[in-house]
């Protein structure tokens, strides 16, 4: 444990400032109390001048913003400017006496950063203080919901005389930082549009384009893993993904899902991993492991999964942000990482959950999220790795005999508290490309292939599966019937009636959507 940080200094643990500042709020417990972390998105640092420039990395405050060295004033500061950090906080609590909280609260009992203090101690402890009712004052929310998403419904605590709004419980609860373009992505409404805008189309189309964008998004869900299913797996994998949201979330209902998308599992141990995990390689030479992201410990999963299922229904009862708490969700989940296999598909099967537990998505359609993930793989994974890379170098791990490794510390709050912004910013894109692109060329080209195939009956007496067939002839060779084509599958067509046949695709299809 060291003093407390008051000289201006140009980079702390590798973060560069973008001018010298003295260390303040979440910055500066971490450095006087030595917590083995990763760094918060963003830190706060005190300018020497009255005019800085905050940057992604660092909150630059001015000089009259300089607390005091002491715990309740960094920790007042923290709060008021930085949000409520679980991951910080819960390290910290680890580390500073019970006393030290109860003195700073009996400061000031009836205020609102005492209060907010005092209950999320305890909630992320478990433990008691010994502290008086405050009396008569107003409820506070523990969240600002003007920094960061919350709860709309939130319980009121009588003893703290708080409102908890956090979406989670102390098992588990990600949280995300209001930024301006998560702010503009609400402020569209994208579950509203889908909904109108499905609303318009004949309900026999519709159900059309909802079995096929349901087929295509599990298909793209192998293949985000780099596999090509069966059509029988796809299948049942895209019914699995058309009940998601149907009931509550819980360890068995996964645990069914993880067998439904192993398939055959005579080589894949099913249920909740029992040694460790990661993502990654193996030394070619030494067959030591190589990780990109070390997983949750195996004692740690069973807590971490309830917890996964209470911030599930709790964000979806306590009208939390659908898109927001579906990245918050989903992405834990996968740095979880509870199984040995099935863990990305299950992690976007979750945000179908999340979405239609909420009744964001059109009632009987999903959102083909994992085609638009597929579309932006690189982006994907580099979303996924903004937390595992910084969460590498903080966890003590050895490598085991059977070439899998062993974690040496306790990584349960890594796993429990995060920062999902860059996650749910990444998702709302997803969700956004599906509503203006992906929904409305799926029931265009319906209706597209609609008028063709009853064009195409005025010429030739021909089954829907042989329009079809012609149909992807013609696309594949631009509008024009190949001559293999008219060879063999179509040789019984005359050369008239390819003629008005081309005429009719062009016609149909040329125009594209809208």
């Amino acid at each position: 444990m060291g003093e407390w940080p008051t000289r201006a200094v140009t980079e702390f643990r590798g973060r560069a400032l973008p001018e010298p500042g003295e260390l303040a709020g979440y910055a500066a417990l971490i450095a006087r109390y030595d917590l083995v972390l990763p760094l918060p998105v963003q830190t706060a640092a005190i300018a020497a001048r009255h005019h800085p420039v905050s940057t992604p990395d660092w909150l630059m405050l001015t000089p009259r913003h300089r607390p005091e060295a002491t715990l309740a004033a960094q920790l007042t500061l923290a709060l008021r400017y930085e949000g409520v950090d679980l991951q910080v906080l819960s390290k910290l609590f680890d580390q500073v006496a019970s006393s030290d909280i109860e003195a700073i609260v009996r400061a000031t009992p009836t205020g609102a950063f005492a209060r907010r203090l005092w209950f999320l101690y305890e909630w992320l402890t478990g433990g008691q203080l010994d502290l008086l009712d405050p009396g008569k004052v107003r409820l506070v929310p523990v969240l600002d919901t003007d920094q960061q998403y919350a709860l709309a419904v939130a319980e009121p605590s009588p003893r703290h005389k708080v409102l908890n709004n956090l979406p989670g419980t102390a098992a588990f609860c990600p949280l995300v930082r209001k930024t301006a373009e998560l702010i503009a992505y609400g402020d569209k409404a994208l579950g509203e549009q889908a909904r109108d805008a499905m609303g318009r189309v004949r309900p026999d189309l519709m159900a059309r384009a909802a079995a096929f964008i349901l087929l295509s998004d599990s298909k793209s869900s192998f293949a985000i893993e780099g596999e090509r299913p069966t059509g029988q797996r796809a299948a049942r994998w895209g019914q699995a993904i058309a009940q998601a949201g149907a009931r509550p979330l819980d360890l068995a209902e996964l645990d069914r899902l993880q067998e439904v998308v192993i398939g055959d599992a005579r080589f894949v141990r099913l249920g909740l991993r029992d040694e460790g995990g990661f993502v990654g390689v193996h030394d070619r030479d030494s067959n030591i492991p190589l990780p990109d992201h070390v997983s949750a410990r195996p004692d740690d999963l069973r807590s971490l999964i309830d917890g996964v299922a209470a911030f599930a229904e709790r964000a979806a009862r306590g009208g939390m942000d659908p898109v927001v708490a579906a990245a918050s969700l989903a992405f834990g989940f996968v740095y979880i990482h509870p199984y040995v296999d099935g863990n990305g598909r299950l992690h976007r099967w979750l945000i179908h959950h999340a979405l239609a537990r909420a009744a964001y998505s059109p009632p009987g359609l999903v959102f083909p999220v994992s085609a638009a993930i597929l579309r932006q793989i690189d982006r994907y994974k580099a979303v996924l790795e903004s937390y595992s890379a910084q969460l590498l170098p903080f966890i003590d791990w050895r490598a085991t005999d059977t070439g899998n490794v062993e974690v040496l510390n306790d990584t349960a709050a890594f796993y429990r508290y995060f920062d999902a912004t860059a996650h749910a910013a990444f998702l709302y894109a997803c969700v956004e490309q599906t509503i203006e692109q992906d929904l409305p060329q799926e029931v265009w080209f319906l209706q597209a292939f609609d008028r063709f195939s009853q064009d195409v009956q005025q010429i030739v007496d021909m089954p829907t599966g042989e329009v079809e067939l012609l149909r992807k002839f013609l696309d594949q060779a631009g509008g024009q019937l190949s001559e293999r084509a008219r060879g063999r599958e179509f040789e019984a067509l005359t050369e008239g009636e390819v003629e008005r046949i081309e005429a009719l695709y062009a016609r149909a299809f040329d125009k594209g959507p809208g």
